[in-house]
């Protein structure tokens, strides 16, 4: 990260939280941040780099819904936030969401729903449908690139659900990214080992 940051040039944005010292080098305490999933019975190594600085999680939201809110209360949790935050986010935007049993495990799904590639759908039918749904909708809402209005405020295809195996009280979070260049471009990379 150090080198990149140099050689690219990216920008410095890694700042020591407590110290609000930039390091200068995209790296601190915790900076890049690194989780891996163990997959049974393979030998592989895929690695995904999510770019994102500039403020670009700041919209992201959770919350807990009552179980008797369902799908409907998703929903409507996504369409309050993006209609109120996405304007200011750069649109149009990608939007990854998460519903599992908890806030964390939602909001680590919901950033996996944005690394999946830009066009796929979920592979469970009813899944696909809502975010098929929720993307026409989320475009109804006029924002259009760079708030200026329009038909685009998602990213065509790149809404995006993740379910935890198990949700009887559903958690929702949801993050978006800024445009689909700091992940789809230049600022993605998949390799296997």
């Amino acid at each position: 990260m150090e080198e990149a940051t140099v050689k690219a040039p990216l920008r410095h944005n890694a700042v020591e939280i407590f110290d609000e010292v930039n390091t200068g080098k995209n790296t601190g305490s915790g900076v890049p941040w690194v989780t891996w999933d163990i997959v049974p019975d393979g030998d592989d190594a895929e690695i995904e780099v999510y770019m994102a600085g500039g403020g670009c999680t700041l919209p992201g939201r959770s919350k807990v819904l009552m179980p008797s809110e369902g799908y409907e209360g998703v929903v409507k949790f996504v369409f309050e936030n993006i209609s109120t935050l996405a304007v200011n986010a750069c649109p149009p935007v990608l939007v990854g969401v998460g519903i599992a049993t908890s806030v964390e495990t939602a909001a680590v799904l919901s950033r996996k729903a944005i690394l999946r590639p830009i066009g796929s759908r979920h592979p469970n039918p009813k899944a696909a449908e809502l975010e098929l749904r929720l993307e026409e909708g989320l475009n109804r809402l006029g924002i259009g690139p760079q708030g200026l209005t329009g038909n685009s405020s998602v990213m065509r295809r790149a809404y995006r659900i993740c379910r935890s195996p198990s949700v009887n009280h559903r958690r929702c979070c949801f993050y978006r990214l800024l445009g689909a260049s700091s992940r789809h471009t230049a600022g993605s990379c998949r390799s296997h080992l």
